[in-house]
């Protein structure tokens, strides 16, 4: 009795082993999309008013653990019975994102074009306010979904040869790593001015703590408008990475350019036209003046 006891705790313990090193080795290929993944979540959660950074966050990294929840599943049962789907998925996740990169880029362009709004009332502010919050929820969580699927499946990529109980450890692995992991970073980040007022208060604004409470509120601005930057890029990376992966013929093209410089515009081109059609069709079923007249 004891000895089958001891049996199945080495059972145990050797799955243990094999989850740890193939989720060291899914972590380390999904490195890439994670960096990105911090890029654009961070920029996503950062411009609203203090008090309201962590519970948007909170909103956000329970979408994305929901996003988890639907995608590891499907992803290993299309692995399983439907493998051709995968790559489709992928290509049109990146349509979006590469539509999203372009889409950013286009609106910071015009930004300095728009015209200043008259000032509304405070009710009318607070309710503008309440929407912009939910529809910039809604897009990070989207946003979130199409690279939750690219994380799940380059890991699920790297256990093909494992197991199926080892794929499911795996990849459920990697997935909620990735989730707290990138959240818990974007709080940090999100709330640094914060904790540089309490490195300030603490050293009653005096010596090393208070400089570097002091650099931490300075630096909070720049790092957002940094993260700006960052996260468009990593949007058109990601996208132009999935295509130039899934596509042959951009994968052998200009095979001396460096990776990311054909990455990245091969996302911007894609991005570019898919907002093109997508404006001309807006152009072509918007109603014409007559027809709203009568």
């Amino acid at each position: 009795m004891a000895s089958g006891i001891f049996a199945v705790l080495d059972d145990i313990a050797a799955l243990m082993d094999d989850m740890a090193l193939a989720t060291k080795v899914a972590t380390r290929k999904t490195a890439g999309i994670l960096g990105d993944d911090l890029a654009v979540n961070a920029e996503k959660a950062t411009g609203f008013v203090a008090d309201r950074e962590l519970p948007i966050l909170w909103a956000i990294t329970k979408g994305s653990l929901l996003n988890k929840l639907i995608i590891v599943p499907i992803a290993l049962l299309l692995n399983a019975f439907f493998p051709v789907a995968i790559p489709i998925v992928l290509l049109l996740g990146g349509c979006y994102l590469a539509y999203e990169g372009a889409e950013k880029i286009l609106e910071s362009i015009s930004k300095s074009k728009k015209s200043v709004h008259p000032a509304t009332t405070e009710g009318a502010q607070q309710q503008s306010a309440a929407d912009n919050e939910k529809t910039k929820v809604k897009a990070a969580i989207t946003t979130d979904f199409i690279l939750s699927v690219e994380i799940v499946i380059i890991a699920l990529g790297s256990v093909t040869d494992q197991p199926s109980l080892i794929q499911i450890m795996t990849v459920s692995a990697v997935a909620l790593l990735a989730t707290v992991g990138v959240y818990g970073l974007v709080a940090l980040l999100v709330r640094m001015d914060d904790a540089g007022r309490q490195l300030i208060s603490w050293s009653d604004d005096k010596g090393i703590l208070s400089k570097l409470g002091h650099g931490l509120v300075g630096a909070l601005p720049i790092v957002i408008r940094l993260l700006s930057v960052v996260g468009t890029i990593a949007l058109l990376l990601v996208s132009g990475g999935i295509f130039v992966h899934n596509l042959h013929f951009l994968h052998t093209l200009l095979p001396s350019l460096p990776a990311f410089v054909k990455e990245f515009g091969i996302g911007l081109i894609v991005g570019l036209l898919i907002v093109g059609l997508l404006t001309l069709f807006k152009l072509i079923t918007r109603p014409s003046k007559t027809q709203t007249a009568h």
